[in-house]
């Protein structure tokens, strides 16, 4: 097997909160704590866990937004916090990010075209006319056409407006996208629309997915693999087939049983 594309070693995250008084030491929260997994490129990983769990927080260092308190994240090999700013920043070509809300996630005063073009002009140095051509081109993948490139995003439902946030994830060609809950803010019938799409994107464009979610049926439709977060610790991990049919853990046991009804599940 060739190597993983991402590497998680032993991942941890402390945030100081604020002081009680003047003279007491700042107490401080666990929001990670050794956390370690390994991404095969072209595949997808689902790290599921309720709100207060550590998932974005994971994110984010996966992401390098924010350096981790201990432990690696490695990206072919190349551990992303300990990188220079210049080579972090033509790295993060190769890592993007979709977000919860299609609504704050763009710029409602940009086009589409300024939208979607900007990882193009900002990581890669490309001009004008590439950066034109490569958004018409991944435009075209998510569903939308070249007429929509000067559109404004109120111009747009909330489903056309995650395709366009895809599209600008996906133009810079990454090698990984992380998930953080992309249609938990969508219609349900939206919802399967955009989950469509997202595998179709990855058979068409080589991605691989960190896909993160609150929600046991979005995971289990698009991940091969599935990591349980629990207070910032993985609890229990495995393909969804074996996680949501035969839970080892209760955290895990008590997130299927708190899922209204149980049709999505494997059989």
């Amino acid at each position: 097997m060739s190597a993983p594309l991402l590497v998680v070693e032993q991942l941890a995250k402390r945030y100081q909160l604020p002081r009680q008084s003047l003279l007491s030491r700042a107490p401080e929260v666990q929001a990670l704590a050794g956390v370690s997994f390994t991404l095969q490129a072209g595949q997808s990983l689902g790290v599921v866990g309720e709100s207060g769990s550590g998932k974005s927080t994971l994110a984010r260092l996966v992401m390098a937004l924010e350096p981790p308190s201990a432990g690696r994240v490695l990206l072919r090999g190349a551990d992303l916090h300990q990188l220079d700013a210049a080579t972090l920043r033509r790295t993060r070509s190769q890592l993007q990010m979709v977000f919860q809300d299609p609504y704050g996630s763009l710029d409602p005063r940009r086009t589409v075209l300024q939208t979607v073009a900007e990882p193009l002009a900002v990581l890669l140095g490309a001009g004008r006319a590439e950066q034109r051509e490569r958004a018409a081109e991944v435009l075209a993948a998510v569903g939308l056409g070249a007429a929509d490139l000067q559109r404004l995003p109120h111009e747009f439902s909330g489903g056309q407006r995650q395709r366009i946030a895809i599209a600008r994830a996906l133009v810079t060609r990454p090698s990984l996208i992380v998930a953080d809950e992309p249609v938990s803010a969508l219609d349900v019938s939206v919802q399967a629309q955009v989950l469509n799409l997202m595998q179709d994107l990855q058979d068409q464009f080589c991605v691989t997915y960190l896909f993160i979610s609150h929600d046991l049926a979005v995971v289990d439709r698009v991940c091969d693999q599935v990591i349980v977060l629990h207070e910032g610790r993985i609890v229990e991990a495995g393909s969804p087939a074996a996680l949501f049919t035969r839970p080892a853990h209760p955290y895990t046991q008590r997130l299927l049983a708190a899922v209204p009804g149980s049709a999505w599940r494997r059989t």
